[in-house]
Formats: C-alpha cells, structure tokens, sequence
C-alpha cells in the first residue's frame, strides 16, 4: 500500500514527548501538587538517610577506635535499628494521611462532569448535562476548563483500565461494573498527555489521551461546537467520501446528523478536530487517516477495527478527506 510505508515510519516517531508533558513531577493541578510534594518528601528524606548509612558504615570500617566502639553499644543499635525507624514510618504515616484527606475532600462541587470509558484501547469520552445524560460523544482526547473542578466518571465494560494523567492528578482503576470518580482541576491552559497504567492487553502501551485545559470562554465555545451535528458536505469530492463512508464505516462509528449511527468504535462527528488517531498512536491528518485505515493491524495489532486494505487509494483518500472534513 503506498501509505502503509509511511505510515509505519510516523508510528515510530510520530510524537516526541516533551519531559514535562507527562511528569508527576511537573505538577500542574492542586492534586498533582499534593502528590508532588508527597514525591519530593520521600525523595529527599530516603537520600538523606542512605548518606546517613552510608557514613556510618565507613565510619564503622575505617574510622578511629574510638567511634567504631560508640557505633557497637546496644544502645545505638536500638535506637537506630528500632526507634529512628518507628519514629520516621509514623511522621510520614501521619503527613501521608493528611495529604491523602485533603486529596479525597471536595470542598466545591465539580462544574463539569465527563464519563471516561475505557475500551479495547481507546478512551470512548462523553460530556455529561446538569442531569447526567451524555450531551455529546468524543473519543481520545478530554478538554476541560483550566481553573475549575471537573470529575471524571472512570468506568470499564471489559477489563480494569486505569486512568492517569500524572501532571492533573494520581491514577485510579477503571473496574467493570463500578464507576471510581476522580477530580481534576488544572491550574491554566495547556495540554498534558494521559496514559493507561494498568496492563490490559497486548496494545496497553499503545492506549493513550491527551487532556487539554482551555480557558473557561474558549471551554464553553468549543462545547457548543460539539454538540453541534456534523456538517453536510459542500463539494462532490467530500460528498463522494461520505457514500464511501456510509457503505465502509457507519455500521461501527457514529457521525451525528447523518445516517451513521454505530458504536462499537469512536464517534467520529467532529473527528477532524482531534490532534491523534488510534489513541494517540499517529498524529491526526488526511495521510496517516488512510493508513490507519488501509493498515491499522499493523499499527495496532489486535485492535477490534479491521484493516480495510482491499479499498482503493481513491477510496480510502475519498474517505479520509470527508473524516477531515468533520471539524
């Protein structure tokens, strides 16, 4: 296939990650900070005791007699060995403990709520109304408002997943059958990369997001835009794609306000607008759609989409200029 060539070299490559771009070292929520910090405490404190043993130890082998007879007294040994531990284990107990309540305490209600699903691999996103009810479907990528609390309802129909996105916040299980409720809340605008952190199979690696954190205009501009239905075509080419379309894909993916109403793969009504593909595998444009969709067995062995590798390279171009299209 001519774009299977090309494609393969985008997969190898195609996203360089910045060292702050998935860092729980680089905080940037109230909760990360919190987790940060507790990260930090240990760090140090498990440092400073190792420079500690270590001292002593060549104080013990090669230092004067004197202080090797201190470091043999029993009462030493005790304290060092016994006390020195308890005292520790307790303190960061009781500092662990603290972080961990305000972690787990909301003192605001959360203004926005999006359900996060994890699926086989792929991360199926939708946006939740004052009543709870989906209001509009997006798979991949989760925009929330910078500055204001928003909580994720984690949910697995398959196996456990588990959500992270260390620089908003820890990870938490995605469990069939239970919904684990995690907030987040990033300090300003900017794009963080997400990740499954519990293994799910064999594309686990390959099972990634990106949460992006708008100002609250550009958040509330960019909801109504989604709730929108796609647009119709304007031109033949694009309106050829879309019959090929509806004959190829519609049995499994969605594209609202026309006739493709699947759901066993991502809805794809404003899928023009998303910056990946195959969760984050390749990045999102006309080329590597049709690879993805010529070839994606390759990319991603074992994903529930067939490659459709039988379509001509009219067909498949046609197709991916109408997907782009739907921004």
């Amino acid at each position: 296939m001519p774009y299977l060539n090309s494609l393969l070299i985008l997969a190898s490559g195609a996203f360089s990650l910045p060292s702050d771009l998935q860092s729980a070292l680089h905080p940037k929520g109230e909760h990360a900070g919190h987790i940060a910090e507790i990260s930090w405490l240990l760090f140090i404190g498990a440092a400073f005791i190792f420079v500690l043993v270590l001292a002593l130890l060549v104080l013990a082998l090669y230092g004067p007699a004197r202080w090797r007879a201190l470091l043999g007294r029993r009462a030493l040994v005790v304290g060092g060995g016994l006390v020195f531990p308890i005292v520790v284990l307790s303190a960061l107990l009781w500092y662990g403990l603290g972080k961990a309540a305000v972690l787990m305490r909301a003192e605001t209600p959360a203004a926005v709520h999006i359900e996060v699903i994890g699926e086989l691999w792929w991360w199926r996103v939708r946006y939740l109304d004052a009543d709870g009810r989906p209001s509009f479907e997006t798979a991949n990528e989760i925009r929330i408002p910078a500055g204001v609390p928003v909580e994720l309802w984690l949910k697995s129909d398959n196996v456990i997943h588990s959500f992270w996105a260390p620089n908003l916040a820890g990870k938490l299980d995605m469990i069939p059958g239970r919904v684990n409720r995690l907030r987040v809340q990033a300090a300003a605008p900017g794009i963080f990369r997400g990740q499954c952190a519990e293994y799910c199979g064999a594309q686990h690696a390959k099972m990634m997001l990106h949460v992006q954190a708008l100002s609250p205009d550009d958040f509330d501009a960019w909801q109504a835009l989604q709730r929108l239905p796609a647009r119709e075509p304007a031109d033949a080419r694009l309106q050829a794609g879309k019959r090929r379309f509806m004959q190829a894909c519609a049995r499994c993916h969605a594209v609202r306000g026309s006739e493709a109403r699947g759901s066993a793969g991502p809805d794809l009504t404003h899928a023009g607008s998303r910056p990946s593909l195959g969760a984050n595998v390749l990045p999102n444009n006309v080329g590597t759609l049709a690879g993805w969709i010529a070839g994606n067995q390759h990319i991603k062995p074992g994903n529930l989409m067939p490659s459709f590798g039988e379509l001509s390279s009219e067909d498949l171009r046609a197709i991916s200029l109408y997907v782009a299209s739907l921004e």
